[in-house]
């Protein structure tokens, strides 16, 4: 909508000719602005993943058209400090006076910003154009044989008529997997209560019981949802006492469950780091550089990610590491250790990776401090890798044993992300985080091989680099210990292993020597799966029923099809293809559902950014109001 308008008023004046109207229809069952996942009246404890100087909605670079109206969060958040707007609700003024351009704001403040946003674009309107919202949800849309365009169904009975329609839909309902399903009916056939992956605020949080053991899946951004419903959601509270060496407390309200964690890792992502800025400033991308992106986007779609990419970016993450190390904790490092490391870090760029390889290992053990090396896989898999099980053969001995480890990390993990820029781990993830962005823009040009996309990208280095760089604010590892502990909260161990056994749910861990965990309670702590094959939205399956759209497949390196996450689409306008393959006129795709052709792009726009990846959102808009207005 927002480019939409910019482009209409900032087209070229036609002397002696009447424009052609624009009437923009938001057919939508949410507000405009805050849709489902922001709606403004959600719990404050709900926050957002990023700070306050990232998200904007109204774009600040890369397209021609200047807008109308709004600003980024940021700049929105500081004129609501000086002269509140009206609309604000008593919450919001609370949270604003407290919020720093560092902070982490409620899910709710980031609707109302939205909100102010729409608001201040429809009092700019240019002549000509309108916007009406239909708070009705679109079931069906179909050609309009007899008028042309198409024709969108609504719940309500409702058609409407359109030149053009774009699929914004964002998250959509879902089926739940064969697993899920067969999990759900199980439980309910035992009288158990299974919560299955949904947006938080959904939830109907009252019906897990005080007391209760309640087995929680996933320790992602969804957990920490969960457990701030459960705990200060319930009258708990944390307080910093000055007998406690200034480490958090938990009071609880006496109405909190037994929550047990349980995810693959065994503990939860890592937190963000204490940044001005949403890369370290430290960081430099010395391998994965526009040089190299040139070459790789020059060799078509047939760059693969662990030979092409990966070994970049490898570099750049030991040399953030490193030489944070050297800086930080000098006697880690024996002298002369980075010249030798930068030149090593030079060669072997086209030679025998297994060679380089052992000499990287020779070198840092030669010249590092034991226990100071950088070691990926140690974290990626902390308790894989944990002293108490030497060369990864010993098990926890016991519940408490686990509890103590997890809780080690979690606040070593606290006081990595408090050094910020000083940390060598933390800026190692900088890196990682640093370089995804320029990955995410060699997919969405199509500079990656399916079967690398399919087997690396999305098999390894996703689930790597999402525990490693998408977690919560510092604050809630802090919480999180606290709650551990206050005996609120335990742990299950790595690799969990899920079942029904006599009319119970039971959780227990090969790496655990323990007595499982039982309960009546599941909460599946996921986001809704993002799949168009699967999907509960009676639009998007309609779309592939009357044979407008469909997922992409792709092909595995073993020459297997693979349906993807996403719909098939053309290049950028992107317009899904329809059963026979064409592009279908008139009809766009925007967010989400480019899950197929996209990576991880489709989520926000960055104020501000560094690399292109950061507005491609903006782009991908900008692109389809130009081809509208056409």
């Amino acid at each position: 909508m927002e480019r939409l308008l910019a482009q209409y008023a900032a087209r070229p004046a036609r002397p002696a000719r009447t424009p052609r109207p624009l009437h923009i229809h938001l057919v939508d069952p949410f507000p405009p602005g805050p849709g489902h996942v922001w709606r403004t009246e959600q719990s404050r404890l709900y926050l957002m993943n990023t700070q306050s100087f990232f998200p904007t909605l109204i774009p600040d670079q890369g397209v021609a058209a200047a807008p109308l109206a709004g600003c980024s969060f940021n700049d929105w958040r500081g004129r609501m400090r000086q002269t509140p707007d009206p609309a604000l609700s008593e919450g919001d003024r609370a949270e604003l006076a407290q919020l720093t351009a560092t902070g982490f704001p409620s899910r709710a403040l980031y609707g109302r910003y939205l909100s102010w946003c729409v608001a201040r674009l429809l009092e700019k309107l240019p002549d000509g154009a309108t916007v009406t919202h239909h708070r009705a949800e679109a079931r069906r849309v179909a050609r309009d044989h007899e008028n042309g365009g198409y024709g969108v169904e609504l719940l309500n009975g409702e058609t409407l008529h359109a030149d053009k329609v774009v699929l914004a839909l964002g998250h959509v309902e879902t089926r739940l997997s064969p697993a899920q399903r067969e999990f759900r009916d199980d439980a309910r056939a035992n009288g158990l209560s299974y919560l299955p992956p949904a947006v938080p605020n959904d939830v109907d949080w009252d019906q897990l019981p005080a007391g209760a053991t309640v087995l929680v899946r996933g320790m992602g951004l969804n957990f920490f949802d969960v457990l701030g419903q459960l705990t200060e959601g319930r009258g708990g509270r944390f307080e910093t006492t000055a007998a406690d060496g200034g480490a958090l407390t938990y009071v609880p309200s006496g109405r909190e469950p037994v929550v047990v964690g349980a995810s693959r890792r065994g503990t939860p992502y890592r937190a963000k780091a204490a940044l001005e800025s949403y890369y370290p400033a430290g960081v430099e991308l010395r391998f994965l550089g526009e040089d190299a992106v040139a070459k790789i986007r020059g060799m078509g779609a047939t760059a693969g990610f662990e030979h092409d990419i990966w070994p970049l970016l490898h570099r750049d993450t030991l040399w953030a590491y490193y030489t944070t190390l050297g800086r930080s904790s000098p006697d880690a490092l024996a002298a002369g250790f980075l010249p030798e490391l930068d030149a090593l870090l030079h060669s072997g760029l086209d030679g025998d990776g297994v060679d380089w390889a052992e000499r990287l290992k020779s070198l840092t053990a030669r010249h590092v401090a034991e226990g100071r090396a950088l070691d990926l896989a140690a974290l990626a898999r902390p308790l894989s890798h944990h002293p108490l099980r030497p060369g990864g053969k010993h098990r926890f001995g016991s519940q408490a044993e686990l509890d103590a480890a997890v809780l080690a990390y979690l606040a070593d993990d606290a006081a990595s992300s408090a050094r910020g820029e000083e940390d060598p781990v933390k800026m190692a993830i900088g890196a990682l985080n640093a370089g995804r962005a320029i990955i995410k823009s060699l997919v969405a040009d199509g500079g990656i091989t399916q079967e690398s996309w399919l087997g690396e990208l999305r098999g390894w280095f996703e689930g790597f680099v999402e525990g490693l760089a998408s977690g919560p604010p510092a604050l809630r590892m802090e919480q999180l210990a606290a709650l551990v502990r206050a005996g609120v909260v335990h742990f299950s161990g790595p690799d969990p292993v899920f079942r029904i056994q006599h009319g119970l749910f039971q959780l227990s861990s090969p790496w655990v020597d323990a007595e499982p965990w039982h309960a009546r309670h599941l909460v599946e702590a996921l986001a809704p799966a993002n799949r168009v094959q699967g999907t509960a939205s009676r639009l998007l399956n309609n779309l592939q029923a009357d044979g407008l759209a469909r997922p992409r497949v792709m092909l595995a390196a073993d020459g297997g099809a693979v349906v993807t996450s996403g719909l098939d689409v053309s290049a950028p306008p992107y317009r899904p293809l329809d059963g026979a393959g064409t592009p279908v006129p008139g009809l766009y795709v925007l967010g989400l559902q480019l899950s197929s052709v996209q990576w991880g792009t489709a989520i926000a726009a960055q104020a501000g950014a560094e690399y292109r990846s950061g507005y491609r959102t903006v782009l991908d808009a900008d692109a389809i109001a130009a081809d509208i207005l056409a």
